[in-house]
């Protein structure tokens, strides 16, 4: 692992607490925190697709714990996760007058030792929420909201996992990377069937993960290290593609750890159009940064004040909706507009403006930063529908991806 580490960095306030991070809905209306007040910790909700942000703070009768994790569900809810004499329990939190509401959803317990229990990103539609135990020797995917009956365990995956990116619409179809044989690779966990299958498959030897992935595109954002064994690169691959996955120059910055958070919805077809919101943290602090596929050029962007770093959303119009809190906008927005195209910036309150152009043709452009790797082929299975239920996203399941013969193939 070099400079250039792709996961996201351990973040502490100024006083050595750790910051509060910031979750939001799949669709961005909702996003949930654990916010601050002198030594007491307790969970706010913001509503954020109303004319103007504002937050809702749900304490409950004592202070929460710095490590509880809240998130919130399509409903305006939030669910909050607690450790609780061993047994991680659930619940509902939700605004009632001047106090706080809260639906308890039951408790889920890891036995084995050295398994860590932790939220999996909101899933689409925001009716359920998902978590993963992870195991010394195997992760287990458990429904914690949504579920008739509290908790229902739904599928177990050998090996130590990680990770969770949803890949599909309806929440179905969940990939998970996980470290096999001393080696990582990404599966896909089928979590209606319970089934698990490989997605991502690089190289033999390389550590392979999957990032992000936006359902509408198919764009696939990658963390491997086949291209340049011993350091982690980001990639980029389309879901259902014959083409080889890619590793940009661009994108490969050795004073600093890039995340990427956020990927523009909305773009069918269009992959290499797909504006992608990423982290980027050096010596100076952390700034923003955006990318598309058809770009040879990352525009930086100074992050704005009081920003919740690595929390972000893209609108579909390709403005970067950035979640900030100060002293005295303790609940913001900043919006990016033409982040994902021009450099025009609104609502920046600092910030450099970028001059990347496209190549019409991003795909034979990028030959000097080409990574060929797997190529994620994937096909598509139909669920049944009958004449009283709404028309069902087409889900997609995964065909292992075979062995490239990077040698030949890529340029650094």
């Amino acid at each position: 692992m070099t400079a250039c580490a792709i996961e996201a960095p351990s973040a502490e306030g100024a006083d050595g607490m750790p910051e509060a991070g910031c979750v939001i809905t799949a669709d961005g209306a909702y996003a949930a925190r654990l916010a601050r007040e002198g030594d007491s910790w307790f969970p706010e909700r913001w509503t954020l697709d109303g004319p103007e942000p504002y937050a809702v703070p749900l304490p409950g009768n004592q202070p929460e714990e710095p490590g509880t994790e809240v998130q919130p569900m399509g409903d305006g809810r939030v669910l909050i996760h607690r450790l609780v004499a061993g047994r991680h329990a659930f619940s509902l939190l939700y605004p009632t007058g001047p106090g706080t509401g809260e639906l308890p959803l039951g408790a889920v317990e890891c036995p084995e030792p050295g398994t860590r229990l932790t939220l999996l990103p909101p899933a689409p539609g925001g009716v359920r929420a998902y978590a993963l135990a992870a195991g010394p020797r195997s992760g287990v995917v458990w429904l914690v909201a949504g579920g008739a009956f509290g908790p229902e365990r739904l599928a177990e995956v050998p090996g130590r996992c990680s990770g969770g990116v949803w890949l599909d619409g309806a929440g179905r179809m969940l990939a998970l990377d996980r470290e096999l044989g001393g080696r990582t690779k990404t599966v896909v966990v089928d979590l209606e069937h319970g089934e698990v299958s490989p997605l991502l498959q690089i190289a033999d030897g390389s550590d392979d993960r999957l990032l992000l992935a936006d359902p509408d595109s198919g764009l696939l954002l990658i963390s491997s290290d086949a291209p340049s064994p011993g350091q982690e690169r980001l990639g980029w691959g389309v879901l259902g593609s014959t083409l080889p996955v890619r590793f940009p120059e661009c994108l490969r910055m050795p004073e600093c750890a890039v995340t990427p958070f956020a990927i523009q919805p909305g773009q069918a077809l269009m992959p290499e159009n797909c504006a992608v919101g990423l982290r980027l943290d050096g010596a100076f602090g952390s700034w923003v940064g955006t990318w598309r596929p058809a770009e040879r050029r990352v525009r930086h962007l100074a992050a704005p004040e009081g920003w919740l770093a690595g929390a972000g959303v893209w609108t579909r119009d390709g403005v970067l909706r950035l979640p900030c809190a100060t002293r005295t906008a303790p609940c913001g927005v900043t919006d990016v507009a033409g982040a994902a195209g021009t450099a025009d910036v609104a609502d920046m309150p600092r910030g450099a403006e970028g001059t990347a152009a496209a190549h019409p043709d991003p795909v034979a452009a990028d030959e000097e930063a080409a990574g060929a790797a797997a190529r994620p082929a994937m096909t598509e299975s139909n669920l049944p529908v009958t004449e009283a239920d709404p028309p069902v996203p087409a889900v997609t399941r995964p065909v292992p991806l075979q062995q490239a013969p990077l040698a030949r193939l890529v340029t650094n």
